[in-house]
């Protein structure tokens, strides 16, 4: 049976659609704007399950430009909103990231983009290894060549304070949030014309985004159109070190895993699986042997502190990866000039989406990218098969 009308329908609730759903009504208050999430626990997201930490040092202008709009965002998270939702901060802890290169190469790298990221407003110092053996003691740095580290605006902070904070917000600008599952695309002379629902609703539309995380491709098939992007299994390590207590630390990048402390003498760590393809999106099985087999040791051969460490939970989320470049797939698709896409982060989806919620508001509503310009990250460069690549992906 048919139902409501909406002028934009969001497929998808967690950060990304509920930023765009906010957006569009901060910038036009009587649009109708209907976002449809499977589900509303979001137990399984990659929003409730990330690391929600962001950071100013990509390689890519556009993706430090997408940054520096967010670290605004999320620190003066009650005044960047504009509406009182009960969440007047979302704790964010700003201890710097910190890169870490072991070759002449690498440290090339990361001088080159350092320039770049500061002349953009970031804060990234190259340091020497006698530099970072001065700043950071409780590190093994003979073998380094330089690291990279910001010490302002990057840090992490709380990942459902954001989503919960932008859904509120929307709702007081007029936003209708549905459980539902999208089944189906109605089209017609080249566009999306409703929206299917598993119910038996569909709610006719004048445009859809779609913000469905892994789930995004499935959406894509149900116009005969392909999407490069797939669920991704990461197994997150929370340890206990009591021998390396060092609350002040970077999210520390290294080759083969990353880490950022926690509270008292924990830590969160994670690393990129050798064999990494895509997961069926129900799958949360942990990888234990990640721990063991992979990040011990090269930890605590970076960090002898690591001595004595014990796992003491563990969870799992997906990144929605884009098998192409592993960034950002933004804005129209070509062939369905109202279908928006915001899809294909690879892990780094929370940090971007003040940005990417704001950037799709303003090309659906006016029909071009405005306060940045996000055009290297269209959907043009997926069909044409030519990469956008980031020089490191975390």
């Amino acid at each position: 049976m048919s139902g409501r009308t909406a002028d934009v329908v969001v497929i998808g609730g967690a950060v990304m659609g509920a930023s765009a759903a906010y957006w569009l009504t901060r910038m036009q208050p009587d649009l109708r704007v209907v976002v449809i999430e499977r589900d509303t626990s979001f137990a399984r997201a990659s929003t409730a399950l990330s690391v929600a930490s962001i950071r100013m040092q990509f390689t890519t202008p556009v993706n430090v430009a997408i940054s520096r709009f967010g670290i605004g965002f999320i620190r003066d998270f009650r005044e960047s909103l504009g509406q009182d939702v009960g969440i007047d901060s979302l704790g964010f802890t700003g201890n710097g990231y910190l890169f870490l290169a072991s070759t002449a190469e690498g440290a090339a790298i990361l001088t080159d983009v350092a320039a770049m990221q500061r002349s953009l407003g970031a804060a990234t110092e190259i340091l020497q290894p006698a530099q970072l053996a001065a700043r950071f003691p409780w590190l093994e740095t003979s073998d380094l060549a330089a690291g990279s580290f910001g010490p302002r605006d990057e840090g992490w902070f709380d990942n459902m304070g954001l989503l919960n904070g932008l859904r509120a917000a929307a709702k007081l600008q007029g936003v209708q949030f549905l459980r539902d599952t999208v089944v189906g695309l109605e089209l017609a002379q080249g566009r999306v014309r409703g929206i299917r629902l598993a119910s038996g609703e569909t709610i006719a539309c004048g445009a859809a985004v779609n913000a469905a995380g892994t789930r995004a491709a499935e959406v894509l098939r149900m116009a005969g159109l392909d999407l490069p992007v797939e669920p991704r299994k990461r197994t997150v390590f929370v340890i206990d070190a009591p021998n390396a207590r060092h609350p002040e630390a970077p999210l520390l990048v290294d080759r083969g895993f990353y880490l950022r402390p926690e509270r008292g003498s924990q830590w969160i760590t994670a690393t990129v699986p050798d064999v990494d393809g895509p997961c069926d999106p129900e799958d949360f099985e942990p990888d234990l042997h990640l721990f063991e087999d992979v990040i011990w040791e090269q930890l605590h051969a970076r960090a002898p502190g690591f001595d004595a460490v014990k796992v003491v939970r563990h969870w799992v989320g997906h990144y929605a990866y884009n098998r192409l470049d592993q960034n950002a797939i933004l804005g129209p698709h070509p062939d369905l000039p109202n279908l928006y896409l915001m899809n294909g982060f690879s892990g780094h989806g929370l940090q971007q989406a003040p940005a990417v919620g704001r950037g799709i508001a303003e090309h659906l509503l006016t029909g071009g990218w405005r306060s940045i310009d996000l055009s290297d990250l269209g959907v043009e460069r997926v069909l044409a098969g030519r990469p956008f690549l980031e020089r490191a992906v975390v």
